[in-house]
């Protein structure tokens, strides 16, 4: 898909646009904000303990079913809509330190301090520059035509699989950059401290969800671990279809590092729409996603609290519209669909299936 040239007139207009659709929200910033975030901390907590007691008490099937949908639930509130939200420092302006940026660390095997730098840093500054931005694809996947081909990307679809059912491991692991050792760019040394940070979450979390928990229900262990297991399993596929609904589906761009060396601020807010996509539904489906079905709203103003992104969402379409650029947004399945496409599509060195489905 070819994307559209906008003059420095359309630029300078879309960055004044964006930033008043910001200051209007930034400055109504209060109490309601505050009461989302801490009904949605209330949510996880009761939604954990709801799940984990069901787990450790039960016998029956259906506690168990009920169990381990409550406690994944628990992990994919407390994991998108709060620990997601709270870590892009989009409650430190209420100075509470249980909602500080910097001090919050979240229920999975990701270090918060390594997603900070990663994720917020480099993601959010260098979206979809290829040879920046190491999300896109997370080393592994080939997305894009402009990517080197190797065969490696011959069995992405697997390596798409295995990200899925780990990747709260993939996401913990990514700033270990393990490839560049691999690459010999990093010494073993160097890789061995890179890793403590993810090394030591690890013991963490494995300790909680598959020693403390299990072990506290004695003849029930085999059951809380099996559970905990499934409910991990849950959130990390949901996480990841989430995510790639974001950032992947057709119509995603991508850009050199030769066209973004003299960004303005306004073609850095036209890099996070053409590199972004939604995924539409209701206000449940919104808080389960951490509100990340609005992905350019979210990539356009990450420190904005997230559940405001719904309420702007057509400011910034009507915006998209004014200036001629795609606002990409499709229902669940729409988006994952065509993401599925791109894995097996460019898994392949040839530009021919990409072609014939452009002309379909």
């Amino acid at each position: 898909m070819t994307r559209k040239k906008l003059s420095r007139t359309d630029i300078a207009g879309l960055q004044a646009d964006l930033d008043a659709v910001r200051d209007s929200v930034m400055s109504t910033l209060g109490d309601k904000d505050v009461a989302h975030i801490r009904k949605m901390i209330r949510r996880a907590r009761g939604s954990a303990i709801a799940g984990r007691t069901m787990l450790g008490l039960g016998f029956d099937p259906v506690t168990f079913v009920v169990g381990v949908a409550a406690l994944a639930h628990a992990k994919i509130v407390e994991n998108m809509e709060v620990g997601h939200n709270v870590m892009h420092g989009q409650y430190d302006w209420t100075n509470d330190p249980s909602l500080n940026s910097l001090r919050y660390e979240w229920d999975n095997v990701c270090d918060a301090g390594m997603w900070r730098h990663f994720h917020n840093y480099e993601h959010h500054t260098y979206t979809n520059i290829l040879g920046k931005d190491r999300d896109f694809g997370y080393t592994i996947l080939r997305l894009s035509d402009e990517q080197k081909w190797h065969p490696f990307f011959l069995l992405q679809p697997v390596w798409n699989a295995i990200l899925a059912l780990a990747f709260e491991w993939g996401v913990g692991g990514h700033d270990v950059q393990a490839e560049r050792f691999l690459k010999g760019e990093m010494s073993f040394r160097q890789l061995a401290e890179r890793s403590k940070p993810f090394h030591r979450k690890i013991r963490k979390q494995l300790v909680k969800d598959y020693v403390l928990f299990p072990l506290l229900t004695f003849w029930n262990a085999p059951r809380v671990l099996l559970g905990n297991l499934l409910a991990n399993l849950i959130r990390n596929l949901w996480s990841y279809a989430i995510i790639f609904c974001g950032h992947f589906p057709d119509g995603t761009q991508v850009f050199s590092e030769e066209e973004t060396r003299d960004e303005t601020r306004g073609d850095w807010y036209y890099r996070q729409i053409c590199g972004s996509a939604n995924i539409e539904g209701g206000r449940a489906f919104h808080i389960l996603t951490g509100h990340l079905s609005h992905q350019i709203e979210h990539h356009l103003f990450p420190d904005m609290p997230a559940h405001r992104y719904a309420e702007i969402a057509p400011q910034v379409q009507a915006i998209c519209a004014k200036y001629g650029i795609r606002y990409n947004t499709a229902n669940f399945w729409r988006q994952y669909g065509t993401v599925l496409g791109k894995v097996f599509r460019h898994a392949l060195p040839s530009r021919r299936a990409n072609a014939a489905l452009a002309q379909a």
